[in-house]
């Protein structure tokens, strides 16, 4: 049974939204209120899904291709939502790395009393720890923003080498189907034209089994009236 031209759509929309209630769940959720390192984590783990759900709006935008241009538009607004509901959570794991940065900047790794630590003699609330804490924390931030650059970009040419290779595949399709519709057309072609000649060969053996009968009673009666003399 043929399968209907949205189907593999909705199905990679539906993986598109349930990703996109993980990725709320981290960032407005459960995973708010997280303390530093478990808030790191909910947040790499944001990145990968971001770029999972990227996938999917590459994989939607080659299947509204092959989406009936009657119904192509409701398709199209959907695809256009699903890109700024994916800004939306870029843009909202953007900010929460910033503010955690900002909090490990200014005293985030301070203990809940704000009192000093026996392994830090000046404090943990001092200028020297928490310059260092800064510091620190500017160089891991500046680490990551490298690797998902290198990432995204590792990414995106995959993505374009299998658009390439779709788009290829498809021409391939189109050119298959095209011969075989040509070859569909020609095959009917050879059909009409063997049974006309079918039909002259029968129309020619009943004339000829008519001359035949013709000239055997033509030569009987000359036989007959001999005889009869």
């Amino acid at each position: 049974m043929e399968q209907p031209p949205t189907q593999l759509f909705e199905l990679y929309e539906a993986d598109f939204k349930v990703l996109l209630s993980n990725i709320k769940d981290k960032l407005d959720g459960n995973g708010k209120d997280l303390p530093g390192e478990q808030k790191k984590a909910a947040l790499r783990k944001v990145e990968i899904a971001l770029d999972e759900a990227d996938d999917i709006i590459s994989q939607l935008e080659i299947e509204i291709q092959g989406i009936p241009a009657s119904i192509r538009s409701q398709y199209t607004t959907r695809l256009r939502q699903a890109k700024t509901e994916l800004t939306r959570y870029r843009k909202a794991s953007k900010e929460s790395h910033t503010q955690l940065a900002r909090f490990d900047l200014l005293g985030g790794s301070k203990t809940r009393a704000g009192l000093p630590t026996s392994d830090d003699p000046y404090g943990e609330g001092s200028d020297r720890t928490r310059l260092l804490a800064g510091t620190n924390t500017l160089d891991d931030g500046t680490r990551r923003l490298t690797d998902s650059t290198r990432i995204a970009l590792e990414t995106e040419t995959q993505g374009a080498d299998i658009l390439r290779g779709l788009r290829g595949q498809r021409e391939q399709i189109e050119n298959a189907r095209d011969t075989l519709h040509g070859a569909d057309i020609s095959i009917d072609r050879s059909s009409s034209r063997i049974q006309t000649m079918i039909r002259q060969a029968n129309k020619q053996r009943y004339i000829y089994i008519l001359i035949g009968l013709f000239f055997a009673v033509l030569v009987g009666l000359i036989l007959y009236f001999k005889l009869s003399r």
